[in-house]
């Protein structure tokens, strides 16, 4: 062993017991936090009321503070991400999150619902969007997570429909980057694929790759991209286009990964519950309006906003469900609804609508 060997291995050993130290430190700390998260909760069942344990702003603001106060050399994301599993192993200490989800497991769904509330939250898999909703609304579950637009596809109509119909609020978003991964069974011949299954939008996202790689293979919507993966467990034949939660959780072999057209892809989910969120400090609403039918409805609807300086940063147009080519204006933009301009500007919409709803203001997506 030479001289420059016992030297590194000591050197190795110096930092490791450091790391040890290190450790030993952070996880009193974690129980400290913990300890106090028990203490917010004892004082939260002493006020006698319906006790609100996870609060959106509150939950936004401290990984905003994670994220600025980062020396690095961690990332922000990455910095925030481990703080959010802290705050969700503090909360369930509390009281566990009880979350639907549009499932089955293995979704991007899921995916964006352990982004938004940790591993710590209970989760339900449901079968469509507006049963979600329905749970949320029935109180068998706290929050609900449902996909609203992706920046290849679109808007997911479903989910604004849903909102036509029901109470329930917007209480914060999370948007998650989508990479497509082609995976098949321990049983499938990669050179005799002629079948391959996925979702809809999944499909449409990854067009331009199948055209490509695969275009004589039949190409198969099903309900969701967790339903392709278990499609393909028995099938010699068949793969599947989903993400990295379906490959691990259905044991399935990626055989070319990020198969997306646009390495940019990306779905933005909604948090819908039935709480109004405070102000946070970097908040977006989002609003339901109708018009009525008449010459200039729709400058009488967006020009409050403009004088006021408010930024729309998304406009959608759904038939309304109360006649024939009548329609409603689905609004998000930056700020919350209790702001002075914005409040003022939300009052002469509502003068002009025919009917106006807030369906809440909540923290801009941080994760």
């Amino acid at each position: 062993m030479t001289e420059e060997t016992t030297s590194g291995d000591q050197r190795l050993l110096v930092l490791r017991n450091r790391i040890d130290g290190i450790d030993a430190e952070i996880a009193q700390l974690i129980s400290e936090r913990a300890r106090c998260a028990l203490e917010v909760a004892e004082v939260k069942k002493a006020t006698g009321e319906d006790a609100l344990y996870y609060r959106p702003e509150r939950e936004a603001q401290v990984l905003r503070k994670a994220m600025e106060r980062n020396p690095g050399p961690l990332t922000n994301e990455e910095m925030a991400r481990l703080f959010r599993e802290i705050m969700s192993a503090c909360l369930a200490l509390e009281e566990p999150v009880k979350v639907a989800y549009l499932g089955p497991e293995g979704t991007f769904t899921q995916q964006a619902a352990l982004k938004h509330f940790g591993n710590s939250a209970k989760s339900r898999p449901l079968a469509a969007i507006d049963e979600v909703f329905r749970e949320v609304e029935a109180g068998a579950v706290s929050y609900g997570v449902v996909p609203v637009e992706n920046s290849t596809e679109g808007v997911i109509n479903h989910t604004l429909d849903n909102f036509m119909n029901s109470n329930l609020s917007i209480c914060g978003e999370v948007e998650l980057r989508i990479h497509h991964h082609l995976m098949i069974s321990d049983v499938t011949r990669p050179e005799s694929i002629t079948r391959i299954y996925s979702h809809a939008q999944s499909l449409a996202q990854c067009r331009k790759w199948l055209d490509a790689h695969y275009p004589n293979v039949e190409r198969v919507a099903v309900s969701s991209n967790a339903d392709a993966a278990k499609r393909v467990k028995g099938e010699w034949n068949t793969a599947a286009i989903a993400g990295d939660m379906a490959a691990d959780l259905y044991g399935l072999k990626v055989l070319s990964e990020k198969i997306e057209d646009r390495p940019d892809n990306s779905t933005r989910f909604l948090i819908i519950g039935t709480q109004q969120v405070p102000v946070s400090g970097d908040d977006k609403t989002s609003l339901m309006v109708s018009m009525r039918n008449e010459p200039g409805a729709l400058h009488d609807l967006l020009e409050p906003f403009r004088r006021y300086s408010i930024d729309l940063t998304r406009v959608e147009t759904r038939p309304s469900q109360s006649g024939n080519w009548t329609y409603v204006f689905f609004i998000d933009f930056k700020g919350h609804r209790d702001a002075d301009g914005i409040s003022a500007a939300l009052r002469e919409v509502g003068a002009c609508a025919s009917d106006l709803k807030v369906l809440g203001s909540y923290p801009r997506g941080v994760l």
